[in-house]
């Protein structure tokens, strides 16, 4: 087993300013802090226990690169690209579009950077290089949508490298799958009207974005069918993922025979976390990978691209993420040092209202 790997350490100077979330602003109470909720050093410090750990030495580096205009227009539209482009320009950057999500000067080329290092991976994938592979970027990109960023997403890095893979590498049938613990409301809008493009978003119930990600949310026009959200309660842990994983995932992709898979890999559904409040450790993102190469193994030959989303605890995505990146990799070389904490917890029993929720879901494969 080849598992790619990539890492750029411009990812880390990503400026998402001084705010807890909302920008800075006396006048409302908002005060600034040394440390924006995405601040990049969450994944920087995931960077860094992929290499102290040793984990390193069993990946193939894969060279990140810049998408072109062209690849990025593919997804987003011309003006919004455009306004990123000036505002990056900007002495202090500006803001995605949705007022939460602020970038400083430069912002434009780190982000065509995250796209292009997404497609990156997929090409190193389709192409053999490696069996399957992960690409840490930033900043993250499903909640962004053909015109404008939000939920600190600028370019939306997955679908961009969906659309590549379906229009330049010849991949028939794609599949996204998305674990971020927030709603992948970006794919779901892209790929709304397109059979070719199965999107699954296992997320909290309308965390982010409001009210969005609902179970009747399946799809438009020829679209329909092809769009599964998995909206779980607040409070599920470990054996609710695993059971969404099992009953849901895995069918549907198994129906679906996609060429290739491509996963939205947030950790922010991790218990630690503080912009959800689900109670998932490292053994349940093992859980979801598990499920997703145990899909891919009779779809699509292995070929998974995983590629950074969110994830906001810097004590425990690092954690989660080689927890994960083993599972990909076959190697195990790092015991997660804070689950005697986190699993122990209370919450981690599949529970009654999680089953149902589920087993609902579930019904929706045969429509495929």
């Amino acid at each position: 087993m080849t598992t790619g790997y990539l890492w750029d350490e411009i990812f880390g100077w990503h400026d998402t300013g001084s705010g807890s979330m909302f920008p800075a602003d006396p006048l409302a109470g908002l005060q600034p802090i040394a440390h924006h909720v995405a601040h990049p050093d969450t994944k920087r410090r995931m960077h860094e226990l992929v290499c102290v750990s040793g984990l390193i030495d069993h990946l193939t580096r894969v060279s990140p690169r810049n998408a072109t205009d062209e690849e990025i227009l593919r997804v987003h539209t011309a003006d919004y690209v455009e306004r990123i482009k000036r505002d990056s320009e900007l002495p202090k950057g500006g803001d995605a579009g949705d007022g939460i999500s602020p970038f400083g000067k430069g912002a434009f080329e780190i982000a065509a950077r995250g796209a292009g290092s997404a497609i990156a991976m997929t090409e190193a994938v389709v192409n053999g290089d490696v069996d399957n592979g992960y690409a840490l970027v930033n900043p993250a990109g499903h909640h962004a949508i053909a015109e404008t960023g939000m939920g600190f997403c600028i370019f939306n890095n997955v679908a961009i490298a969906a659309k590549h893979a379906r229009e330049v590498l010849g991949m028939k049938k794609v599949a996204i799958v998305d674990w971020d613990v927030h709603h992948g409301n970006g794919a779901q809008a892209i790929f709304a009207e397109d059979p070719s493009v199965l999107t699954i978003s296992l997320h909290q119930d309308r965390c982010f974005p409001p009210n969005s990600g609902l179970l009747e949310d399946r799809g438009v026009g020829e679209g329909t069918n092809y769009n599964i959200n998995i909206p779980m309660p607040t409070g599920t842990g470990d054996e609710g993922y695993a059971y969404a994983a099992k009953c849901v995932i895995g069918p549907a992709l198994e129906a679906f025979g996609p060429d290739l898979i491509l996963v939205a890999s947030g950790f922010d559904a991790n218990a630690m976390d503080p912009l959800s409040r689900q109670l998932i450790t490292s053994r349940g993102f093992v859980d979801l990978a598990e499920t997703v190469m145990n899909a891919s193994a009779s779809t699509v030959q292995g070929r998974i691209v995983m590629v950074q989303e969110g994830g906001y605890s810097p004590v425990y995505v690092p954690f989660c993420g080689v927890a994960t990146i083993e599972t990909l990799a076959g190697v195990h070389v790092l015991e997660d040092a804070i689950l005697p904490v986190v699993g122990g917890m209370g919450g981690h029993q599949l529970e009654d209202h999680q089953k149902a929720l589920v087993d609902h879901v579930a019904t929706f494969i045969s429509d495929i």
